[in-house]
């Protein structure tokens, strides 16, 4: 299955997860099966197993490599700034790997990697004063928020070669009448095109500000 008479690379799981994410990427999460791995790495696909266990340890093995890749501030930043610089570098993440955040979001098993990551952030919220069962639905407000956004954007976000405005004008038309609501939002997004990071931006912010009044309160 192999060309060429270059030195061939050895396989690993290090390997077999880099290729699984590849392939993720080229094609969507629906075409990594382990038949298809095998041919990317142009090995048959029963080689694997030395590996991996199997396609949900290569899932899990792609989470946690998503997970390590997630900027989480020490102590010495402020937890509210913390959690804004982890919650830009996660999305930045996503945005780099469309099929990360649904995929990290429905993964029930966690390895090493994703555990000291709900640590760490939890460890953040623990030290700025929040009480612990505050701080873990803290945690779960702001992954609900991250994942969420990122797999929305992901569905309704137009192509690449369409302009956001022209697609908020289509809807202006078709919406004139029968959506005044709609009519009205598409309007103000035809006159000043979306961007997506003021958009992050605003949902998040919310998030923290309230947050904050949570801790300060007491």
């Amino acid at each position: 299955m192999r060309s060429g008479k270059g030195p061939r690379e050895t396989l690993d799981r290090e390997r077999v997860v880099r290729a699984a994410m590849d392939l993720a990427d080229e094609r969507g999460l629906d075409a990594l099966t382990m038949r298809e791995l095998g041919r990317k790495l142009g090995v048959e696909a029963a080689s694997l197993y030395n590996h991996v266990s199997g396609k949900d340890d290569v899932l899990d093995g792609m989470v946690e490599q998503v997970v390590a890749w997630i900027d989480v501030p020490g102590e010495d930043v402020d937890w509210k700034e913390a959690m804004r610089r982890r919650a830009v570098s996660a999305r930045a993440v996503f945005a780099r790997h469309p099929w990360a955040a649904g995929l990290v979001d429905s993964r029930e098993r966690r390895g090493p990697v994703s555990l000291s990551y709900a640590d760490q952030i939890l460890g953040t919220l623990l030290r700025a004063g929040f009480s612990p069962r505050v701080a873990g639905n803290a945690f779960l407000a702001l992954d609900s928020y991250i994942y969420g956004y990122e797999r929305q954007r992901a569905s309704i976000a137009p192509a690449d070669d369409v302009d956001t405005g022209d697609a908020a004008r289509e809807v202006l038309e078709a919406a004139r009448e029968a959506y005044p609501s709609l009519m009205l939002v598409a309007g103000e997004y035809a006159a000043e095109p979306s961007d997506d990071d003021t958009a992050f931006a605003f949902g998040l912010g919310l998030i923290l500000d309230g947050l904050e009044r949570l801790v300060d309160g007491g």
